[in-house]
């Protein structure tokens, strides 16, 4: 089975699994990160990292079981370790960094707090809470830190039960033209 059949396998058996305490499955917060993406006309790469940004989410529930009760799972690099081999860094690079950019946002926008489900507030406090200002000069470093947030404001978006979003066929050509040869 190929990298991209294992990755809409787990997407696709993740329509009955909940997103965290929000109010939509992972499938579809994964759905809504892609669409809101592609309604901005980013490149395909962003629409790609939206559609697979909390792929680790899934692999750590395969692999341990129930993750994040009351501990970080580090979905972020559990998905851009899994994913390092099949898309190039414009794509796994904001998957890894969707976690910092939440800390990031956090300490640079005064109202970015407020914006945040109870459920990410929750998963703030084990990911370390907002940055600090050395933390924020080295993630500013990274040459795709601005697609990182960019990811971010996607994430957090994507949670409304009422929103209609294509599937994942609609998608599959971001994912395919970002595929590694």
């Amino acid at each position: 089975m190929s990298a991209i059949d294992q990755i809409l396998d787990l997407l696709e058996a993740a329509d009955d699994r909940q997103y965290g305490n929000e109010s939509v499955s992972q499938q579809a917060h994964a759905l809504q990160a892609a669409s809101l993406a592609e309604g901005e006309g980013v490149p395909d790469s962003l629409i790609a990292a939206a559609l697979l940004h909390d792929l680790g989410h899934l692999l750590a529930k395969r692999a341990n079981g129930e993750a994040g009760l009351g501990r970080d799972d580090r979905h972020e690099h559990i998905a851009s370790g899994w994913l390092r081999d099949v898309f190039p860094a414009a794509v796994v690079e904001p998957i890894r960094l969707h976690v910092a950019a939440k800390r990031y946002l956090c300490a640079v926008e005064s109202d970015y707090f407020d914006k945040l489900s109870p459920d990410s507030v929750r998963s703030l406090g084990l990911q370390g809470g907002p940055m600090s200002a050395d933390e924020v000069e080295a993630f500013r470093r990274n040459p795709l830190y601005a697609e990182a947030v960019r990811l971010r404001r996607f994430d957090e978006a994507a949670k409304d039960p009422r929103a209609k979003t294509p599937d994942f066929d609609h998608f599959l050509r971001h994912v395919a033209i970002c595929r590694r040869a």
